[in-house]
């Protein structure tokens, strides 16, 4: 993406304010398609230019089964996972590249691209930062000729922080948690049951805080499920990564301590 440079001059960046927009569009496409043929489905799309991660769900056994023969006829499929309810895609390449898809549009305006994209009865809904109102027009305008049907639901001030947005943020793994299941995995960490060794079994951190061991492993184990599966896009787009993007996203070794060990 391309930054225009700011007018000589005009050192106010408050001239400036970014703001956020919400568009739905419907056009040929092939997972848009699906999404108009399985009304009860809910999917989800994520992107690092190379590989898509797509997430589906649906809420029965009958969706499932022709959710999964329609994804059988899908090309450029080279890795799928499944728990017979909600399913997850990775593509060969990724079809934001391609020139008429309205991921590459985002990006040739200058407009920053919120994932993930969701799928609902044949309409994607894009969530997208911009700097300038220019930009936004310039998309609207390049949709307009290319015949995407589009509507705009959202456009208000951005009054949040870029970072938070465009991460994997703590509302995107948190917020399915209930109170009870939070507390079960601060509990298991703060008695050492993900240390290794482990310095306690659920048993007896059950014992301690006076509560069923069945109830507390239940609540355990849904929260750990339940984080497990919204990391698994991040996990995948990773795993598919390039090995040379990967080494350098790692971070490097520092001698470090945290202040309460230091106090």
């Amino acid at each position: 993406m391309t930054v225009k440079p700011i007018s000589e001059g005009k050192s106010d960046l408050s001239v400036m304010p970014l703001f956020e927009v919400v568009l739905k569009v419907t056009h040929d496409c092939p997972f848009g398609n699906i999404s108009r043929k399985f009304p009860s489905l809910k999917m989800f799309e994520w992107c690092n230019r190379e590989h898509e991660v797509f997430e589906m769900i649906v809420p029965t056994q009958e969706d499932y089964a022709a959710l999964m023969e329609e994804v059988s006829k899908l090309s450029g499929i080279i890795d799928m996972f499944s728990d017979r309810g909600k399913v997850h895609l990775v593509t060969k390449s990724c079809y934001c590249s391609l020139e008429n898809s309205v991921t590459s549009n985002i990006d040739a305006c200058n407009l920053l691209h919120v994932a993930p994209i969701v799928y609902e009865q044949g309409w994607e809904y894009y969530r997208v930062i911009a700097f300038r109102h220019e930009d936004l027009e310039e998309l609207l305008q390049r949709l307009e000729k290319k015949g995407v049907i589009f509507e705009i639901l959202r456009k208000v001030p951005f009054d949040s922080f870029i970072a938070s947005s465009l991460t994997l943020t703590a509302d995107a793994l948190f917020s399915d948690l209930t109170g009870k299941q939070i507390d079960a995995l601060l509990t298991a960490y703060r008695n050492g049951y993900y240390q290794l060794p482990r310095k306690a079994d659920v048993k007896i951190i059950a014992f301690k805080e006076r509560v069923p061991r069945t109830t507390f492993q239940e609540h355990l184990k849904k929260a750990e499920n339940k984080l497990v599966a919204a990391l698994i896009p991040y996990i995948k787009l990773f795993n598919h990564a390039p090995k040379e993007k990967k080494q350098k996203l790692k971070m490097p070794a520092r001698n470090f301590q945290s202040p309460v060990a230091q106090g």
